[in-house]
C-alpha cells in the first residue's frame, strides 16, 4: 500500500497503475507530449552529427568565431562549414554578425552549452563504466 503523499505524487505525473515504488525526480515537470517529443527529436537529429558537434564545442569555449577560423579548425572548406552552421542558424542554436566581408557565427541559445557539458560529462562517465578492472 502507498501512504497519501505517494498517490499523490502519482496523480500529478499521471502514472496510471504501479507494482513498485516511485521516486519522483522531476517533481515540477509535466510528461513530454507527444509533439514535444517529435520537436526533441527533430533538434536532436540536428545535434546528432560529429561536425555539428565540433562546430557548437569549438564555439562554446570562445565568444565568436568567424568561418574562416572555424574552417581550418575543423580542416574543411568555409563553404562545408557555412552549410553546418546553416542547419544551427535555422534552428535558432547560433546567429551570424558580419563585419566587411568576415562572418563571425556565436552559440545564442545558452543551453546548448549546458547540454555540451553535459554530454560530455555522460561521455565521461559511460567511459569510466566500461572500463573492466584489470
Amino acid at each position: 500500500m502507498y501512504d497519501t503523499s505517494m498517490k499523490s505524487t502519482l496523480k500529478q505525473i499521471k502514472v496510471a497503475q504501479t507494482c513498485c515504488p516511485v521516486h519522483v525526480t522531476l517533481p515540477e515537470q509535466d510528461p513530454i507530449t507527444a509533439q514535444q517529443a517529435l520537436e526533441l527529436e527533430d533538434l536532436f537529429k540536428i545535434l546528432a552529427n560529429d561536425t555539428r558537434l565540433k562546430l557548437l564545442h569549438s564555439l562554446a569555449r570562445v565568444e565568436e568565431m568567424c568561418v574562416c577560423d572555424l574552417a581550418a579548425t575543423m580542416e574543411m572548406t568555409p563553404q562545408a562549414i557555412s552549410n553546418q552552421l546553416q542547419r544551427l542558424s535555422d534552428r535558432g542554436i547560433v546567429a551570424t554578425r558580419r563585419s566587411g566581408n568576415m562572418i563571425y557565427y556565436r552559440i545564442v541559445d545558452q543551453c546548448v552549452i549546458g547540454l555540451l557539458q553535459k554530454a560530455m560529462c555522460l561521455l565521461d562517465d559511460s567511459v569510466k563504466h566500461s572500463r573492466k578492472p584489470e
